[in-house]
């Protein structure tokens, strides 16, 4: 489950697995042009493993895909409602608006998205996204609009799913590129007992 490509000044790519013995994965990721020039970014977790995780996670990448324009409050409430015959799912949503270099990310439950930069110091998370308790297609909180922060040429946005260890950010070769440093995070730091999926997107600069 490996894939890469470029949106607008974004350099992206996604590396993951199910877990060890399975076939199916309920760990999915989403990389979308949006109209008007901005792209969508995601991590979605089926809650647990297996045929019904994996359902779930479909069912709202299908979601997302076919209403990627939406405000990414709106993209949650409608995989809520999506979801609700489902087992649930977990998801982190980013939005990179290219004219203003603006990044906006909410996410439900456990998947976590960090914006790394480096300076001669070494790497630094300059931000993380905040999430909210709950599990989406069961119980979700209001969900308030998005934070916003500003992307700079260099930074790396990261979305892992929970199957992604949280000390992943130790081993990362900030100069390779984005499909090396998600296949890294997945080989070294994927957890034995889950479903992985890692998603690394770069900000290259003005788009050519």
């Amino acid at each position: 489950m490996h894939s890469h490509g470029r949106l607008g000044p974004i350099e992206w790519a996604t590396a993951g697995r199910p877990r060890p013995g399975e076939q199916l994965c309920g760990d999915r990721s989403i990389a979308v042009g949006v109209e008007g020039g901005a792209a969508l970014f995601g991590v979605l977790d089926g809650l647990g493993h297996g045929p019904a995780a994996a359902g779930a996670a479909l069912a709202a990448m299908e979601a997302l895909e076919r209403a990627h324009q939406e405000r990414l409050e709106v993209l949650i409430q409608l995989c809520h409602r999506v979801l609700g015959r489902t087992r649930g799912a977990t998801m982190t949503l980013a939005r990179v608006d290219f004219d203003t270099n603006m990044l906006s990310w909410t996410g439900v439950g456990n998947v976590t998205a960090n914006l790394v930069a480096k300076t001669a110091r070494g790497i630094y998370v300059r931000s993380s996204a905040r999430l909210a308790a709950g599990i989406v297609g069961y119980r979700i909180p209001e969900i308030s609009p998005a934070q916003v922060v500003s992307m700079r040429t260099g930074d790396l946005l990261i979305i892992t799913s929970d199957g992604i260890s949280d000390d992943y950010l130790d081993n990362i070769d900030f100069a390779a590129s984005t499909m090396v440093i998600a296949e890294q995070i997945l080989g070294k730091h994927a957890k034995e007992t889950d479903d992985a999926m890692v998603l690394a997107a770069r900000h290259r600069g003005a788009s050519r």
